[in-house]
């Protein structure tokens, strides 16, 4: 991590304020601000954090959902102990993780992942993509009918295919930065709502 790095983000307001509120990342501000725009949540919910770490939007979700819902939390990386929070260590592009989640569907399905960044927009912009296909490949076979769909992307050519797969699975749709996002950061968030499974093909 470099050092003008670490000198500009001591000075971002969204990362000193998550670390005065205990919301252990900046990316909270995101989600609380999706939240609040958009009914992602309902108490009682069941939600399934993917890439959680280090666990802010697993933090937020817990407290949307309430004492009655449940969150899980799925990254190859550690996360610190939530309370009302599980935690599964995977990939998620891991073939065996929809066994392992249960048969039990989820209101809500989040992704923050973000790929290692190389700093070759091109390179970095596909790998986002690919990972939010991985996410949405995840989505398709744990989210409930009228489920809500929420996912991170770094914007660009390749994002026009990616959401012509998973736009029709919704009966609402859309793109949006939240102000916690850096201005020069092309990431912005889908969402989906009112999930619509595809038909069980003929066999």
């Amino acid at each position: 991590m470099g050092r003008r790095f670490v000198a500009q983000r001591r000075k971002d307001p969204y990362y000193r304020a998550a670390q005065a509120e205990g919301l252990r990342s900046r990316a909270a501000y995101k989600l609380e601000y999706l939240a609040d725009r958009f009914p992602i949540f309902r108490l009682g919910d069941r939600v399934l954090d993917l890439g959680a770490a280090p666990g802010g939007w697993s933090l937020v979700a817990s407290e949307r959902v309430g004492p009655q819902g449940r969150v899980v939390a799925v990254d190859p990386r550690l996360v610190e102990p939530i309370p009302r929070v599980a935690y599964v260590r995977a990939e998620v592009g891991a073939p065996e993780l929809a066994i392992r989640l249960g048969p039990e569907p989820f209101d809500v399905v989040i992704s923050d992942m973000s790929p290692r960044v190389s700093g070759a927009y091109a390179t970095d912009h596909a790998r986002s993509v690919a990972l939010v296909l991985d996410a949405w490949a995840l989505a398709q076979h744990v989210l409930k009918r009228g489920g809500r769909w929420v996912a991170k992307v770094f914007d660009g050519d390749l994002l026009e295919d990616a959401e012509a797969r998973m736009r029709p699975s919704f009966a609402r749709w859309g793109r949006t930065k939240p102000p916690a996002s850096r201005e020069q950061s092309s990431e912005l968030y889908l969402l989906g709502l009112g999930f619509r499974p595809a038909p069980p093909k003929e066999k």
